[in-house]
């Protein structure tokens, strides 16, 4: 294995989502300075749905029209992209636009938009290009695609995102004169926000220079000579249809002098269990990956998500951040445990699914009974939501690894389904989900400094 290759591959993985996920970490300082407040989230969480027309027109034409379209053009197209609209974002996020009578943060809206089909359809394309390279390459990809999530949260956590600190109200009007005198009131505690280390230009800049390099290692993953060494066979990189592609790929698999030396036995107990890929797996099994695969991402992507700062923040804000952190670092620590321990077992898959359901369980129950959850006052509830967050994280991404590695086993269709599968289970977590936090409010929010919950 070529160390270079397992670079490429993970800066390559790194610029999936880590436009979207920057938007996320970003958004305690965004929010002030713009009208749509936190209604923020919940539009996000709109636009992001309705990108998924980018992943949906990908594999229709998959379906329909096998081998016509080329995942290498539309990687380029998506990633240039998002080079183009992270970079406007550090210069127009700020700016309104009078709709109606009121004013609304219309590029930012639209420029996410673009990203959000830019990683929604990254999806369906980024994972079938890993077809052209060894097995062992698609576990260093989940790697970068986990380092997405957990380097904007670090550079966030430098840049001092949403750190605050509690100050009595009659502190805080002395410090600012202009404060509105009715909230000076004895006992009352208000939260101040330190000011961010640098700005926001500079951290949707920084998101910028990641896509070009995200771009310019899958030029090298292209046109490199070390790395085409490190191809499963070039007879994938030619123009053929799907179908005539598959048969040139079984026939280049054997070798040159093999003589049919098969047992009619063999030949029966070697017959395809599916139409599906490569039929290793029966029609149930493929059903159970892919509703599992669905559930997870439901899960991991959507779910839990929204509720994060429901079930973290009662604990404090050390609590949220660390919870928050740690998880970005499970996602590639599950990779790397994957790349050692490659276990394709159904049983221990479902096994892993229920664990973390269960994990989840408990994250959500906080979240519900927020703002006062149970242990709030105790150090070891501290203790155990972080410890629940990533343990979370880390049994559902490992669970996600192992499902990508099967279906990379049986073929470039079955991992175009893997990332449109990925899609609808995170827009259908996503769709549940936005009720209940936006319209019904079953999820409430404490004051950071002032909510007093029984002992």
């Amino acid at each position: 294995m070529s160390l270079l290759t397992h670079v490429l591959v993970c800066l390559f993985g790194m610029g999936s989502w880590v436009a979207i996920n920057g938007m996320w970490v970003e958004l305690p300082l965004i929010v002030p300075e713009i009208p749509e407040g936190w209604y923020l989230p919940s539009y996000l969480t709109v636009l992001i749905q309705m990108a998924n027309i980018g992943p949906l027109f990908i594999t229709l034409m998959h379906r329909f029209r096998p081998g016509v379209l080329d995942e290498r053009s539309v990687i380029y197209s998506i990633v240039g992209l998002g080079i183009i609209a992270t970079f406007l974002l550090a210069f127009f996020w700020k700016h309104t636009v009078t709709m109606g009578g009121t004013l609304h943060s219309v590029p930012l809206l639209l420029l996410s938009l673009l990203l959000s089909v830019v990683d929604c359809t990254s999806s369906v394309t980024f994972l079938p290009f890993m077809m052209r390279l060894c097995p062992q390459y698609l576990t260093t990809y989940f790697v970068g695609e986990g380092l997405s999530g957990l380097v904007p949260a670090l550079v966030a956590l430098i840049q001092g995102v949403g750190v605050v600190h509690c100050q009595n109200s009659t502190l805080a009007e002395a410090v600012n004169e202009t404060a509105d005198i009715s909230l000076v009131e004895s006992g009352i505690l208000e939260a101040i926000y330190q000011p961010a280390k640098f700005s926001v230009q500079v951290f949707f800049i920084f998101l910028s220079v990641m896509m070009v390099i995200c771009l310019v290692a899958f030029l090298i993953l292209n046109y490199h000579p070390a790395v085409a060494r490190q191809r499963m066979n070039d007879l994938y990189f030619s123009d053929l249809a799907n179908g005539e592609r598959e048969h040139a790929l079984s026939l280049h698999d054997k070798a040159p002098e093999q003589k049919p030396m098969i047992s009619p036995l063999n030949v029966t107990m070697r017959e395809p269990r599916s139409s599906f890929g490569k039929g290793t797996y029966s029609k149930p099994e493929v059903l159970f990956i892919f509703v599992i695969l669905a559930w997870v991402n439901a899960l991991t992507n959507a779910v839990l998500p929204s509720v994060q700062s429901y079930s973290c923040l009662p604990y404090g804000n050390m609590a949220y951040h660390l919870a928050a952190t740690m998880a970005a670092v499970a996602n590639p620590v599950a990779c790397f445990i994957a790349m050692f321990m490659p276990i394709r077992s159904l049983n221990l898959m479902g096994l892993l699914t229920v664990i973390g359901s269960g994990f989840g369980a408990y994250i959500m129950a906080m979240a519900v009974l927020s703002p006062c959850p149970l242990l709030v006052h105790s150090t070891s509830g501290t203790a155990l939501i972080v410890l629940t967050w990533i343990l979370f994280v880390l049994s559902l991404s490992y669970v996600k690894v192992i499902i990508g590695l099967i279906l990379r086993d049986e073929g470039h269709s079955a991992l175009v389904w893997c990332g449109a599968v990925v899609q609808l289970g995170s827009m259908l977590g996503a769709l549940s989900m936005f009720p209940l936090v936006n319209v019904y409010g079953l999820f409430k929010s404490g004051d950071a400094c002032n909510t007093k919950c029984p002992l």
